[in-house]
């Protein structure tokens, strides 16, 4: 009998407390057991902000593949049965998260490969491997100090997300639409995010803790409306509504709001007025970084105006958000949707 070497005893005890603990266990378990990769570094990785999740490791590839080999010989061992999991990337685009930096199939394969005890029931086994599968949230960064978008070349927004070219206003990202529900109450969170068909978590890096908080979500504003309503029975969320209420009125500018709507009906005789009234309403909040806000809008500039109403088109008379949720590139979406946008503008230039 040969005798176990060091790396063996450590693999097997990462390995026999991520199974104790979850009922399944995978590479990435043992890796993170081991102290190889830090559960921090596998949130930078599930984000795609990185290539692989290789390279960060603290040990080279081979010291890897040892410590595959020990991993194999224990789940034959044990009789546990695989069961291969989807990762998918918390980017617009979700995007297959590549393990190893060489990307060969079988290395991909013994990483998305998760075991499981031969006794564990069907759906017990099911209901593991599908929230394993399951896309994570996206996620909006509230920075801690300025940043220069790579798509407008703009300085100083409240909000990010990162994609590989590096960090896009939330106007870049097609997110400016959402409205921001802090955390605190579960309830309503829960229920504006399952109102909601495009959201994101949003999170601030603590320096004292280390690590990247969560502050609240993204969500669409009928969204956040629906679940109050789902909520008024709990005085806490009617407390709620009001204090929104309060600051809906303190951020409103309804005289420039007003200017704004006239603008829209000038260009688009055919909106609806109601409409109109509403893109005003959502582009002129103060302090939103939207188009209503920037400089040419103030100035009521036709293609300002105009952008407005295509980014209200988009989101309200298309099918774009549901491209998106559903991992369609943002430039792609953009292009099956230019048609029905242009058809709506064309439509509201025309008709009176």
């Amino acid at each position: 009998m040969q005798p176990v070497s060091k790396l063996e005893r450590r693999v097997i005890t990462a390995a026999e407390q991520a199974l104790t603990h979850q009922h399944q266990v995978s590479l990435i378990d043992v890796l993170t057991g081991l102290g190889w990769v830090s559960h921090r570094q596998v949130e930078v990785w599930q984000q795609g902000r990185v290539p692989d999740l290789e390279s960060l490791t603290a040990v080279s590839a081979d010291r890897i593949t040892d410590a595959l080999e020990v991993f194999h010989r224990w789940v034959t061992s044990r009789g546990l049965r695989p069961s291969e999991v989807g990762y998918l990337s918390a980017t617009r685009d979700r995007r297959p998260l590549r393990f190893t930096a060489a990307g060969r199939p079988e290395q991909e394969l013994a990483f998305r490969t998760h075991w499981m005890p031969a006794d564990l029931p069907e759906r017990q086994r099911e209901r593991l491997t599908a929230k394993q599968s399951k896309a994570l949230d996206l996620v909006v960064v509230q920075p801690l100090k300025d940043f220069t978008c790579t798509g407008c070349g703009q300085t100083g927004a409240d909000m990010l997300t990162m994609e590989d070219a590096g960090p896009l206003c939330l106007t870049c990202a097609d997110l400016d639409h959402l409205v921001f529900l802090p955390a605190g109450n579960v309830a309503l969170t829960r229920r504006a995010k399952k109102n909601s068909g495009l959201s994101a978590v949003v999170v601030r890096f603590s320096r004292s803790r280390r690590r990247h908080e969560r502050q609240g979500l993204l969500v669409e504003q009928a969204a956040v409306e629906e679940a109050e309503r789902e909520c008024l029975s709990d005085e806490d969320a009617r407390a709620r509504r009001r204090e929104r209420d309060r600051e809906r009125r303190e951020v409103a500018d309804e005289s420039f709001q007003q200017e704004l709507a006239e603008a829209i009906a000038r260009l688009f005789p055919g909106c609806p007025p109601a409409r109109a009234t509403a893109i005003s309403r959502h582009t002129g909040v103060r302090g939103s970084g939207r188009v209503g806000r920037s400089a040419a809008g103030r100035a009521l500039d036709p293609e300002a105006v105009t952008r407005a109403v295509v980014a209200s088109i988009r989101h309200k008379d298309t099918d774009y958000d549901e491209l998106l949720m559903s991992g369609v590139p943002r430039e792609e979406a953009r292009d099956r949707i230019r048609a029905d946008i242009d058809l709506v503008l064309d439509r509201w230039r025309h008709q009176r």
